[in-house]
């Protein structure tokens, strides 16, 4: 013991005084490591043995330490002289070496590892022995295999992965996502998802809460988003995510504890929308299949124009109306003449015998649609719901709308009226695609009401 310690002025060690239990943790990190780890003497001689080493080749280190060189026991004799020489060459070799190399196992098979050797200095920094770490090639090619794909995810992948924290913001990005999500992979870390999502955030993390409690779902789940820097100088555009879900936990934990959730997603909005709009088209086949059948057994034509309208208001709209040309040019004017209830949906009934003419507005959508022999669209947009129940009552329709689509109706060559389709605000505008489904109910409807004599 130094003559500090001999004299109680200071705990410090001398400088060739090892630490106590230093032996003791040296065995302890030895026997800890993941890898098997040997050592051996600028002789060659193994002076360390860990006990990875003695589980791939079932030698323990009793047995290990102390022998000259694997020839004999650790390796064929044939292959002895190649593995010695190739193993201590990396005393004298700058660096690490990395070797494949076939040991023998103590029941006599035979196990190819992948080993890294580099030298083992003394105090003056000459090389005094080598240490050797080595695995199993298959496991370490699994390792690689893994970080391999890993990468490729990070890197190259042709859909989104983000894996998130247990806290549910992003801890790791890749390209594809950071493109799909407007920002870049930098800025979204650590920063709650709200930050770059305006819509489906809540649906996301829910899924994302999900998964840590629970586990990955059994099959992909299709998501809905809008994207905060997807505006185009407008509502962002609302995209559909085909998202799959997997809990990560720590390989080093006792216990499976959840880190967090990989994210994987793939934008499918255009097929969504292909599909949407596929089943819209059957649908809406069907249900002017099913008017044509119906007005088909109605003994009175202004019925089976009626009938026509309640079959397409179905998904289509919430209110309709009928508006009838009267008089002669130039003193025509619009009465109406059948008309869905103004509260709750129900059948389209007709409207009275009085034949009054509807005073509409300068600019009307119903007149226009008259003068140009077209649909026209209309809608209040973002108003308030005041501003817009306003503005359904000068155009004198229920005040619950906020859409509408007017559609002439022609039959043998003359324009008979238009009827007007009305969406309140739970409903998206009228569309091109809707303004043709439109139509093919105008004609039907025009042509139960010139065979009732409306019009003219």
């Amino acid at each position: 013991m130094s003559a500090s310690r001999q004299s109680g002025t200071t705990d410090e060690l001398g400088p060739g005084e090892p630490e106590p239990g230093g032996a003791e943790l040296l065995a302890a990190l030895l026997d800890g490591m993941d890898a098997a780890l040997c050592a051996f003497d600028a002789d060659g001689v193994v002076t360390h043995w860990n006990r990875e080493a003695e589980r791939i080749l079932g030698w323990s280190a009793d047995e290990a330490v102390g022998r000259p060189g694997f020839a004999g026991w650790a390796v064929r004799s044939a292959d002895a002289e190649d593995v010695g020489g190739r193993l201590l060459s990396a005393m004298h070799a700058p660096g690490r070496r990395v070797d494949e190399f076939a040991l023998v196992t103590k029941d006599g098979g035979r196990v190819l590892v992948r080993t890294q050797s580099a030298p083992v200095r003394d105090g003056d920094g000459k090389p005094s022995g080598v240490y050797c770490a080595f695995s199993e090639v298959h496991a370490q090619i699994d390792l690689e295999r893994s970080i391999a794909l890993s990468e490729a995810l990070f890197e190259n992948a042709s859909w989104g992965v983000v894996l998130v924290d247990a806290d549910l913001r992003p801890a790791v990005v890749n390209e594809h996502a950071a493109r799909a999500l407007k920002m870049g992979r930098t800025a979204l870390l650590g920063r709650p998802l709200g930050e770059a999502l305006s819509q489906g955030v809540e649906e996301l993390e829910s899924a994302l809460t999900h998964v840590l409690a629970e586990g990955a779902p059994p099959a992909p789940a299709e998501m809905w988003v809008a994207v905060r820097g997807d505006t185009g100088g407008g509502e962002p555009e609302r995209r559909c995510w085909r998202s799959g879900f997997l809990r990560r936990g720590s390989p080093l934990a006792e216990e499976p504890v959840p880190l967090g959730v990989g994210w994987l997603f793939l934008d499918v909005t255009e097929a969504k929308q292909t599909e949407q709009e596929a089943a819209q088209l059957r649908f809406r086949s069907q249900q002017l299949h099913r008017a044509a059948r119906a007005a088909a057994e109605c003994e009175d034509p202004m019925e089976a124009a009626t009938v026509q309208l309640d079959f397409a208001l179905a998904g289509f709209a919430d209110h309709a109306l009928i508006d009838v040309l009267v008089g002669e040019e130039p003193d025509t004017r619009l009465v109406r003449t059948a008309v869905t209830p103004a509260g709750a949906p129900g059948p389209c009934q007709p409207a009275g015998q009085a034949r009054l003419p509807v005073r509409y507005m300068e600019g009307h959508p119903a007149p226009q649609c008259v003068e140009r022999v077209g649909s026209v669209r209309a809608s209040a947009g973002l108003a308030t719901a005041d501003r817009a129940r306003e503005w359904a009552l000068a155009r004198q329709w229920p005040e619950s709308s906020v859409h509408a689509l007017c559609a002439v109706l022609r039959s043998r060559g003359r324009t008979l009226g238009v009827v007007t389709f009305l969406r309140g605000a739970s409903r998206t505008q009228f569309e091109r695609a809707d303004a043709s489904y439109a139509e093919s109910v105008a004609a039907r409807v025009a042509a139960a009401l010139d065979l009732a004599g409306g019009g003219g």
